[in-house]
C-alpha cells in the first residue's frame, strides 16, 4: 500500500520531501484546507498574543490592527498554499526550486530549528495548561518536578502517537469531523461568557479605551502578522496534497483569517476584565464553564504540535532520506519532549518577531520567484544567487526597519521589498 505521500513506504531513500505529489494523492478539499487552517490557527498562543496589545493599544486600534493584520497574513498563507497545490511540492521542495538545491539547505535547517522550538512551545503551554486544571478541577499542586515531568511526558506520547498514523487520515476524518466542532463550541462559550463581563462593565468604555502608548499601531500590525507568517514554512506541506490550488488557497485563507481574528479578539476581550496581572489560564478557568473549554482548547493544541514535528520531519527527510519522514517526526518529537523539560520557553514575543525577520523576506522572495505568471524556478541550480541575496538583504533591511523606522512597521515593507525585487530579477 503506498504511503500519504504515495511513494512506496518500503524504500526509505526516495525523497518524497523534494518529489511532487502525484493527482492520486491529492485529496484535501477546500472544506478540508479550511478545516485544518482553522484549527490550526487556534491556540491558547494566539489568544495570549491577542491579550499583548492591550492596553498598549486601544481597542478600536488594537481590533483594527487584528482584522487587517489577520487578512494580510492569511492571504500570504493562501498564496502560498497555491504555490503548493499547483506544483505538488513541499515547503523544503519549493525553497530548492527558488534558491537552487545547495543554498536551499541553510532556509531548510533554519525551519527546522524554528519548528522544533514552535512545538517545544506548543509541549510547554500544554503542561502549564495541565497543571493549571489539575489544580482547579482535582485540588492536585502539580507543579513540581513530578507534575511537570508527568504532563510533558503524556503530551509528549500522545504527539508520538499521532505522529505514528497517517497524516491525511489525520486531517480528513479526525479533526475536521470531531475535533473542530468541539474548538468552535468552546471558542463560542468563551467569547459569550467575557463578553458578557465587558457588557457588565459598559461596551462604550470597553470600546472607547485608549492605550498607554507603549506600542505602536504598525508594530501591533507586525505581532498580528507574526503569528500567520510563522505557519509559512508549514502550508505547502499541507497545501500540496489539495485537489486545486484554487480550493487550497481559498480554504487556507478563509480559515485561518477566521480563527486569527477571533483568537486574537478573544486575548484583547479578556484581558480587559481581567484584574491586572492575573495569567491568562487563570482567568479562562475562572469563568463559567471555562475548566471545559480550556481543556477543548488545549487538547486542541495538539494539532499544532503535530504540524509543526510533521513539517520539520518533511524537511529533514529532504536532507537526509535515510529516515522516513514517519521517523523524523518520531525522533522529532522526542527532542522536543527533552527540550520541553529544560527550557524557558515564555518569552514568545521577540522570539516571533526574530522568525518574522527571516522567513517575511524569504517568503517574499519566493512569492515573487513563484507566486506569479511567467516566472521559472532556479531548479537546475545549486545556488541562485540573485535570490541569495535578496532574503539576505531583506532580513538585514527587517531590522533596521524595527530599529531606526519602527513607526513603519517592519513586515510589509520589508515583504513588499524583496517580493518586487525577486519578481523584476526572475527568469522567463
Amino acid at each position: 500500500m503506498a504511503s500519504e505521500n504515495n511513494f512506496p513506504s518500503s524504500s526509505a531513500h526516495v525523497n518524497s520531501a523534494l518529489t511532487p505529489t502525484t493527482l492520486e494523492a491529492r485529496v484535501f478539499d477546500w472544506r478540508t484546507q479550511a478545516s485544518l487552517w482553522f484549527s490550526l490557527g487556534v491556540g491558547l498562543l494566539v489568544i495570549q498574543l491577542g491579550s499583548y496589545l492591550s492596553p498598549a493599544l486601544g481597542t478600536r486600534d488594537a481590533m483594527l490592527a487584528i482584522v487587517i493584520g489577520s487578512i494580510v497574513g492569511a492571504g500570504l498563507l493562501a498564496w502560498t498554499a497555491h504555490i503548493g497545490a499547483r506544483t505538488g511540492l513541499s515547503s523544503a521542495g519549493i525553497m530548492h526550486h527558488t534558491f537552487g538545491s545547495r543554498f536551499a539547505r541553510l532556509p531548510v535547517l533554519l525551519n527546522i530549528a524554528q519548528l522544533i522550538g514552535w512545538t517545544t512551545f506548543e509541549l510547554v503551554i500544554m503542561r502549564d495548561g495541565s497543571v493549571a486544571i489539575a489544580k482547579e478541577a482535582l485540588g492536585w499542586d502539580a507543579s513540581g518536578m513530578g507534575g511537570t515531568l508527568a504532563f510533558t511526558a503524556l503530551w509528549g506520547g500522545v504527539l508520538a502517537l499521532l505522529l505514528a498514523g497517517s497524516m491525511v487520515t489525520l486531517v480528513r476524518k479526525t479533526l475536521a469531523r470531531y475535533a473542530l466542532p468541539l474548538v468552535i463550541a468552546s471558542l463560542l462559550w468563551l467569547t459569550y461568557q467575557f463578553g458578557m463581563q465587558a457588557q457588565a462593565n459598559g461596551w462604550d468604555a470597553f470600546w472607547s479605551r485608549a492605550g498607554d502608548g507603549s506600542m505602536g499601531w504598525p508594530s501591533a500590525l507586525d505581532l498580528v502578522i507574526a503569528m500567520p507568517v510563522s505557519w509559512l514554512p508549514l502550508v505547502a506541506d499541507y497545501a500540496r496534497f489539495g485537489r486545486s490550488p484554487r480550493g487550497a488557497l481559498g480554504g487556507t485563507w478563509v480559515g485561518y483569517a477566521l480563527a486569527n481574528v477571533w483568537c486574537y479578539a478573544l486575548g484583547l476581550l479578556v484581558v480587559s476584565v481581567a484584574a491586572p496581572g492575573a495569567s491568562l489560564v487563570g482567568v479562562l478557568l475562572l469563568a463559567q464553564g471555562g475548566l471545559v473549554a480550556l481543556s477543548l482548547i488545549l487538547v486542541d493544541e495538539i494539532d499544532n504540535a503535530y504540524g509543526d514535528v510533521h513539517s520539520a520531519s518533511v524537511s529533514a527527510h529532504s536532507l537526509q532520506t535515510a529516515w522516513t519522514v514517519r521517523g523524523w517526526g518520531l525522533a522529532i518529537a522526542v527532542a522536543c519532549t527533552a527540550l520541553a523539560l529544560v527550557l524557558p520557553m515564555h518569552d514568545l514575543e521577540p522570539f516571533l518577531l526574530l522568525l518574522s525577520s527571516v522567513f517575511v523576506p524569504l517568503f517574499g522572495v519566493i512569492l515573487g520567484r513563484m507566486g506569479t505568471p511567467g516566472g521559472a524556478a532556479s531548479q537546475d541550480k545549486t545556488v541562485d544567487w540573485s535570490a541569495a541575496v535578496l532574503w539576505l538583504a531583506g532580513i538585514a533591511l527587517y531590522h533596521a526597519l524595527s530599529q531606526w523606522a519602527p513607526q513603519w512597521g517592519a513586515a510589509l515593507p520589508t515583504l513588499a521589498a524583496t517580493f518586487v525585487l525577486a519578481w523584476a530579477t526572475r527568469q522567463k
